[in-house]
Parts: C-alpha cells; structure tokens; sequence
C-alpha cells in the first residue's frame, strides 16, 4: 500500500496495534455511536448474565475501522470473560479450530475476524460447535474411519465481516445476533476525537475535534489516526494545542481536504474526468493510468467515492458523477480560499449539510473567476 493510501485508509496499519489498543473504550458506557447495535447488545448481555450463560452468537457486519474489533473486546469484558482472537485466513485446517475450540474456558469469547474467508473444510467444524458445543471428528480412512465427539465448554462465537453476502446460508443461521456497524455521524466522531485527544494527552481547543471530524470519512479508525498527525504537527509547528485553524493546515499538509479527499482520491477522479471523458472505465485501465495497484483502488478509495456520489458502478466500469465534476472545481476554490478573503463567500455562494458530509458549491465565485479568467486570456492572446 502506498504512503497516499495508507493517511485514509480503513484497515488498521501494523504500527498502529498499540495505539488501537489504547485508545478502544472497554464497555459499552464508554462506547460512542452506533446506538441501536449497543442497546440491543446491552440487553443481550445483562439477559446472559441474569441466566448464568453465555452470550448468543453475534456477527458484526460493516466497512472496516468502524469498531467490529471493539465490540467483541467489549462482549467479552462486559460477560467478565476472556477473549481470543483470530481471523479466517489464518484457520487453514480443521485442526488449527479445533486446538482453539478445546481450549476455550466456559463463557470464553471466540472472536474470528473475516470470517467470510473460513475454508470450508474449517467451517463445517464450526457448526456442531456453535450449535450443540461439541465437534465430530474424523479419524483414519476408508473402512477404518470412525467419528469421535468431543464435547466443548460454552461459549460465544463473535464474527465479523466485510462482507455478509460471501457467508454461506448454514454458518449464516448459526447466529443468534446479528448486527451491522454503519458510518458514524459527524458528532460522534467528534465525541470519539475528543476522547482520544484526552488519553493521548494532546490538548484540543473547541472546533479542533469538528475539524478532524468532518475529513474522517466517517470512520473512527481513520478519525484517530488523522488526530495523531494533527498532534505532532501541534507539537512541531505550533504551540502544542490543536485547533480548528491548526487542524486544517495539518491535514492540508497530508493532502485531506475538507471533505476527506486525499491525493490518491483526487487522481482517481482526475484520471476518470480527463483520460477516459468520464467513464465508463475499468479499474484496472485507472489503476495503469495512476501507477497504483487495483486493490488497493478497490478497498481503499473507490467505497469512499461510491458512498458521496462522486463514482458509479456500471457494467461496462467505473463513472465519474456531475458531483465529482464539480468537486474538483471546489478543490481549486478551497485551495485558495485562505489567500482571497471574498473567495466562496459571495451572495449566491451555496453551502449544503448532510449528517457528517459538508458539499460546498461556490456558484457565483466560479462565475466571477471565470469571466475574469476569460477576460485575461482575451488580453493575452491580444
């Protein structure tokens, strides 16, 4: 992955595990957004308790970075349980599950991360497992194959995933709860930022956390990380405190713009805009054109341009929106907004809300600059 995708990007960066760590609330008072998955989890877990047993089956759905990981730690503390933790690529045979599955104490939560990529072979133990907490299994071939059942402590399985669909129907049902994690609004991750700013020990002034907020796309992972770099560079180029006008020369710095566009977004656009007249074109044709790799297109910058409207799927490729088309008119406007006080803040200038997404049209402003732009190159060409 590249430095440009890595400021923006959902999944979580191998130096960033300690951090993560430190910064995840660890019950369910301490955790912001996603209301309705929390109350419903709440009650759930005081139901299990009242019972004296585990937790039912949860698979947490979602984007990455919206706090899959956090929730399971969080089940496991709240049932006072221990937690162990895994992903499905690295299940590779039926015996690596079943070490894990003897091993788990009563009440123990067993988190498994991507769990739509389970082989199959290790997914059908699983189901015995979840269902009856027991597993059969085989030993010797042929006419000497018999089945041993071994009987498992109870326990919770957690599972999260990216996607849903790729699950199959019999692991799908063995969940008793389901749950799917949305983006998060633009005052929840201002509630997050403000929590991490107050554990990282980085003093943050009123409008510093909105700031940070509105370019996190939505996403407390990345709303943390950008918080970090808005930190040092407080540190380094300022007085230590972050505020609104610090936090927006920090992420101008990285390249973020007030919408949560960075570099390798833009030149996606602008590949699309002005090598392929719009679209429709493939990922891999913008992937050759920007010298960048195609996953990293597909996870990393093209959800984000799908979920504002800047992109759309078709089945011939990809297609730049007359949103997009205006954004880049808007990315030349902010930039030198700062510099021409009158800039974007004209009668007829249009500003626009929608939850955590700002969408800033300066109308007459771009007329003006382009009368004035036409009128130069009129004298010019004189």
């Amino acid at each position: 992955m590249t430095d440009e995708a890595r400021v923006m990007s959902r999944v979580a960066l191998p130096e960033e595990t300690q951090v993560e760590r430190q910064l995840r609330p660890q019950r369910l008072d301490e955790y912001v957004g996603q209301r309705a998955a929390v109350e419903s989890l709440r009650v759930s877990v005081e139901a299990a308790r009242r019972r004296g047993e585990p937790l039912d089956h949860v698979l947490l759905s979602g984007p990455p970075g919206l706090g899959k990981t956090t929730l399971a730690t969080i089940m496991a503390n709240e049932m006072q349980a221990n937690i162990i933790t895994t992903a499905g690529p690295s299940l590779e045979r039926g015996a690596d599950l079943m070490g894990i599955l003897t091993n788990l104490a009563e009440k123990d939560v067993l988190f498994i991360d991507e769990i739509h990529r389970l082989p199959r072979v290790v997914e059908e133990l699983l189901y015995p497992a979840m269902e009856d907490f027991s597993v059969n299994f085989v030993m010797d071939k042929g006419l000497n194959a018999r089945t041993i059942r071994i009987p498992l402590r109870p326990f919770t399985m957690v599972g999260a995933t990216t996607r849903p669909g790729m699950l199959s129907s019999p692991l799908r049902e063995r969940f008793g709860i389901f749950h799917h994690l949305d983006f998060y609004s633009g005052e929840d991750l201002t509630a997050i930022i403000n929590r991490s700013a107050s554990i990282l020990g980085a003093p943050i002034a009123p409008g510093g956390a909105e700031a940070i907020a509105r370019r996190a796309r939505g996403t407390p992972r990345i709303a943390n990380r950008l918080l970090r770099r808005v930190r040092d560079y407080a540190q380094v180029k300022a007085d230590g405190t972050v505020t609104p006008e610090v936090a927006v020369r920090a992420l101008d710095q990285e390249g973020v713009d007030e919408i949560g566009l960075d570099r390798l977004d833009r030149r996606f656009l602008t590949a699309i805009i002005e090598n392929y007249k719009g679209g429709p074109v493939g990922l891999d044709a913008i992937a050759a054109t920007i010298n960048d790799e195609a996953e990293t297109l597909a996870e990393v910058v093209e959800p984000f341009l799908l979920k504002i409207g800047y992109v759309v799927r078709s089945p011939t490729g990809r297609r730049a929106t007359a949103a997009a088309y205006a954004g880049l008119v808007l990315l030349v406007a902010g930039h030198f907004s700062g510099k021409v006080p009158w800039l974007g803040r004209l009668p007829g200038d249009i500003h626009i809300q929608r939850g955590s997404w700002t969408f800033y049209f300066p109308l007459a402003t771009c007329l003006i600059v382009s009368v004035v732009l036409t009128l130069l190159f009129s004298l010019f060409r004189r």
